[in-house]
């Protein structure tokens, strides 16, 4: 009977490794709560180790010596897979090219509204030389004043934004608002009219989306989907399938809080993109294990949920993450990625 047990013990532990290291092959991935399992792949191979070593340390005693060793031997080759997918994506802080007359810098930065000093945000944006910048959780006088700073320094933007205004239980909640800065450099821009009711605009906080006045240039969307709380899934599940219409065309820019990493969005992809027609830019040049969120924690025991994309039009050539800024009170770290032109 202790034996049947066991075996059934190791099945059971086989299929729950499979089911956290790759949640997409079941149709898992959007799924509570797995969803915010796989979103957490250092964390995983944390635990996974620390499974095996007491598995180790458990075969030393001759009754659990057949168990203890194959769900070490498991949790082990459930440590190396998800650490393999982690250095896949990248788990340097990365770097960024030199600026060339055919590339553009996107930033983005979920500020925690007031907990992020203008004054930083502008430095920041300047000092990476960006060229958009996507403030999730950003008023639009905020984001004016990162404006005005950048170009005291320099850099004009244009500011815009989306703004839920204020709502029953939430007064003054910063990530009511999201802002959008684009330089001039790139032409005039206007956002595109949308609601919140989910048809034309993401659930319950605001994404922006900018599209050029003259039809010359890349849509620009500043995202923030609602986070996966397990009372906001369907919410959630919802708002990735907006995100993912939006890069349907041909020329797209995304950056913002997606509060989702690229194995959430397994199935949204169209042509090869990961999200929609877009593509994750941290993914593929070294940066994209690397946790955008929270502060609080190590970059590679936090979650990539910060990102940004762009159809085929646009080469990503380098990211960086920018973990320097851990201390400015925000709770997210901010991503540059640079794209050159095709």
């Amino acid at each position: 009977m202790l034996r049947l047990f066991g075996i059934l013990l190791t099945v059971v532990a086989v299929i729950a490794s499979a089911i956290v290291t790759w949640p997409q092959f079941f149709r898992l991935e959007q799924t509570f709560p797995f969803a915010q399992i796989v979103s957490l792949r250092g964390v995983v191979v944390v635990v996974f180790a620390v499974v095996f070593l007491l598995g180790v340390l458990l075969a030393l005693a001759r009754p659990l010596r057949a168990f203890a060793g194959t769900i070490a031997i498991i949790a082990l080759l459930a440590a190396v897979a998800n650490g393999g997918i982690l250095l896949s994506r990248g788990i340097g802080s990365g770097t960024l090219p030199p600026v060339t007359e055919g590339s553009i810098r996107v930033m983005t930065w979920n500020t925690a509204g007031s907990a992020t000093d203008a004054q930083v945000i502008a430095q920041t944006a300047v000092a990476m030389r960006a060229d958009v910048v996507a403030l999730p959780e950003t008023t639009i006088e905020t984001g004016e004043a990162v404006a005005i700073a950048m170009r005291d320094m320099g850099s004009r933007m244009w500011a815009h934004h989306e703004n839920y205004g204020e709502r029953p239980g939430y007064p003054d909640w910063a990530a009511n608002s999201t802002t959008l800065l684009i330089s001039p450099n790139l032409g005039d821009y206007a956002v595109v009219a949308s609601t919140s009711d989910g048809a034309t605009n993401t659930s319950a906080v605001p994404s922006v989306v900018a599209m050029p006045v003259d039809g010359n240039g890349p849509t620009i969307v500043a995202v923030h989907a609602v986070a996966p709380r397990q009372d906001r899934m369907a919410d959630w599940r919802s708002d990735l399938a907006w995100i993912a219409n939006q890069c349907a065309s041909d020329d797209v820019i995304m950056a913002g809080d997606f509060n989702a990493t690229v194995d959430n969005m397994a199935r949204l992809g169209v042509d090869g993109g990961d999200l929609g027609r877009c593509t994750d830019a941290a993914s593929r040049t070294g940066s994209g294990g690397v946790g955008t969120w929270s502060t609080s924690w190590p970059a590679l025991l936090g979650t990539p949920i910060d990102h940004i994309m762009a159809t085929e039009r646009w080469t990503p050539t380098g990211s960086v993450v920018l973990g320097s800024l851990d201390s400015s009170g925000s709770d997210h770290r901010p991503l540059v990625v640079q794209y050159e032109a095709r």
